[in-house]
């Protein structure tokens, strides 16, 4: 009997103990933060999956992570400058990105630069459409073996908390884009 009263004064001072610490730590919610909810999503490249993170360099030399637009519904494009779809889209894509940029919204461009002919002809493509989203080089093909792209283009649509909510094979519209934002703002 005396043990059973020992045991339950060390339990409830433990819980006593793990109510005061959380109460003097700041800003305690119940919702968990989106970083921590995407963080128990497995990564993956399909619909419902934390979309894996990654590097490349953009057209200026920086360094962009997708990971660096966390909280934004991100439009992961991958295209290159002689597929003719990929030609087709991007005038949609530079009009989307363009009414709808101030809505918490980005358009990543990755380019297939592997598969050009000439890596200079990426940015004369980007200039000569009006493209100011950002576009990065995949330069060895890494990121679009890790996406297991396919088919050119492929956009992926990853919501705020950076899980993956639709998937397009081939060229999208402009509706298409502001049907797919809509969609992961509301199941985010």
């Amino acid at each position: 009997m005396k043990k059973n009263g020992i045991a339950i004064t060390i339990l409830a001072g433990l819980i006593l103990w793990g109510i005061f610490d959380y109460m003097k730590k700041p800003n305690n919610t119940l919702a968990p933060a989106p970083s921590s909810i995407s963080a128990s999503v497995p990564e993956g490249v399909t619909k419902g999956k934390r979309a894996p993170d990654f590097q490349l360099t953009d057209l200026n030399g920086n360094a962009i992570k997708l990971t660096d637009f966390r909280g934004k519904t991100v439009l992961l494009n991958f295209w290159a400058t002689w597929c003719p779809p990929c030609k087709v889209e991007m005038p949609q894509m530079r009009d989307f990105y363009t009414q709808y940029k101030h809505k918490d919204v980005i358009i990543l461009g990755v380019n297939l630069t592997d598969t050009e002919k000439n890596a200079g002809h990426v940015q004369s493509f980007a200039s000569e459409n009006g493209l100011t989203f950002p576009i990065v080089l995949d330069k060895k093909g890494v990121v679009a073996d890790l996406y297991r792209v396919a088919a050119y283009p492929t956009t992926f649509i990853i919501d705020p908390d950076g899980i993956i909510r639709d998937k397009f094979q081939g060229a999208i519209d402009f509706d298409t884009m502001k049907d797919a934002y809509a969609k992961a703002k509301k199941d985010s």
